[in-house]
């Protein structure tokens, strides 16, 4: 200090501006440096917290892409999925839209959310019809750690206000809350005569008209601006598509290649088409915006493909009697048969997942919650799951399955599996006539023992050859039904 003093005043104040002009200049190099990398490396990377992507498909067959065994489909951005990832061959959803969302979401036996009814389509139904609130849901957990949580698509957990997806966790919504609409009038159609066709599309809590567009391409744009606003943060990001449920409206482009199948496949088909072509675009989004490496992705359909076929207030919309594929598994949606509930599934994870692998051991649609739990390194929540991390899994094909016994209850249906056996209460056979299997009745007899390691699986039915059998699988569910309805707003079905 005492040199610079020495100096005289004009050499002094050169020296000075000079100071302060080097650091100027190595300021705006070092803004510049940071700018380059936030654009490069998005925050989020930095930060190693991944993000989180579940596309989730709707009333998807359980063999229905390529890289799952059906041949005459072209899949190719799932199959691309599956060869990055692990695909399981034993992922148990649930038979229907409401109970397979509730159990995603909370990692819990949907009956614990109230959810074992059809939860309310029309915004003015009373509010029991939905998921409680207590429930503690994957948005809701992961908002603890940083991440921001947005839900493109279909809710079907509850259509008030009060029980809408930014009730349960999330920051942003774009879609519909009930259980499906016409991809371009995007109108409710199963509906009452006190309650006709009515509209059902929102962002956020406000109601758009967006009447002639394409629904699937309106989500694609939704999953983009997301994309671009949250890049530089974890996000967690929930795209329940309304594909491949009907109506079957498939983009045009897809339905010519598949007009040497029979009909209903070559409809069904080119829905399965669209949705992958869908696919692929919000993977080739993510991967252009380097975010793939540091993204977990989950793959995965709420149940087998429909075999329903609706004609309601002058419109023919269902699923044409069904063009699914489930190979040599009998069943479909609303059906406790394998191919209502054993549905595609794929996890990809770059940073920590090998690629190109299978997994045959049985896995639930719950168990992703405690999963991703573990991948995140984060804790459980507090309440209890019935999911099971599957990390153990993930990392060995040699790995134990960790579900000795699972179970599925639908209103007062029930099927309960251990090992190979499983038991079903008051079914449903939903196979219908355009499949491979034999056609029997809907209604399936009151109790019916099936082995799942027979040829032709589930075709024949053992009650009266392995009483002892229906007994312990009865009694294990009657355990579990005890547990899972208390506290749920439900009476217990399995004691009326």
């Amino acid at each position: 200090m005492t040199t610079i003093l020495a100096i005289p005043v004009f050499a002094r104040s050169v020296w000075v501006v000079a100071f302060f002009y080097l650091i100027t200049i190595i300021s705006v190099d070092i803004g510049c440096y940071a700018q380059a990398s936030s654009t490069s490396t998005p925050l989020n990377q930095l930060t190693k917290r991944p993000n989180i992507l579940i596309l989730y498909a709707d009333d998807q067959g359980t063999l229905d892409t390529r890289a799952f065994g059906a041949m005459d489909l072209q899949t190719p951005n799932l199959d691309k999925l599956a060869s990055k990832g692990l695909k399981f061959t034993q992922a148990y959803a649930h038979t229907v839209c409401c109970p397979s969302r509730a159990a995603l979401l909370t990692g819990r036996a949907p009956q614990r959310s109230g959810v074992n009814d059809w939860t309310s389509n029309h915004p003015s139904d009373y509010e029991s019809r939905a998921m409680n609130l207590e429930e503690i849901t994957l948005p809701e957990h992961l908002k603890q750690y940083g991440y921001i949580s947005g839900i493109i698509g279909k809710w079907h957990l509850g259509a008030t206000d009060s029980h809408d997806p930014l009730a349960q966790g999330f920051d942003y919504f774009f879609g519909f809350r009930g259980g499906f609409i016409d991809n371009y009038t995007h109108y409710f159609l199963h509906s009452r005569a006190e309650k006709p066709p009515f509209h059902d599309l929102y962002r956020n809590r406000q109601k758009i008209d967006l009447n002639g567009k394409y629904f699937p391409d309106l989500q694609l744009n939704e999953v983009y601006s997301f994309l671009d606003e949250n890049n530089n943060r974890p996000f967690f990001l929930y795209v329940p598509f309304n594909l491949p449920h009907y109506p079957e409206q498939p983009d045009s482009s897809f339905v010519e290649q598949y007009e040497h199948l029979e009909w209903p496949r070559n409809s069904y088909a080119a829905m399965i088409s669209t949705l992958d072509n869908r696919v692929g675009k919000i993977l080739t989004r993510l991967g252009d915006m380097g975010l793939t490496k540091n993204t977990i992705i989950i793959y995965m359909s709420d149940n087998g493909h429909s075999t329903e076929d609706n004609d309601n207030w002058g419109v023919s919309y269902g699923s044409n009697g069904g063009g699914g594929y489930t190979g040599k598994w009998r069943g479909a949606k609303n059906s406790f048969l394998e191919g209502g509930i054993r549905v595609p599934t794929i996890i990809s994870y770059p940073d920590k997942i090998s690629q190109g692998g299978t997994r045959d051991q049985p896995i639930s649609s719950m168990d992703f919650f405690p999963t991703l739990c573990d991948l995140l390194e984060i804790p459980l929540p507090e309440n209890k799951l019935d999911g099971k991390s599957i990390l153990s899994i993930i990392n060995s094909a040699n790995a134990a399955s960790n579900h000795e016994v699972m179970h599925w209850q639908w209103q007062k249906s029930w099927a309960v599996r251990k090992g190979n056996w499983k038991l079903i209460f008051k079914g449903n056979d939903t196979t219908g006539e355009f499949s491979n299997h034999p056609v029997k009745n809907n209604k399936m007899p009151t109790y019916y023992l099936a082995n799942l390691d027979d040829a032709n699986p589930e075709e024949i039915n053992y009650v009266i050859k392995y009483p002892s059998k229906v007994k312990e699988l009865k009694d294990l569910h009657q355990i579990w039904s005890e547990e899972v309805f208390e506290n749920s707003g439900y009476s217990d079905p399995n004691k009326l």
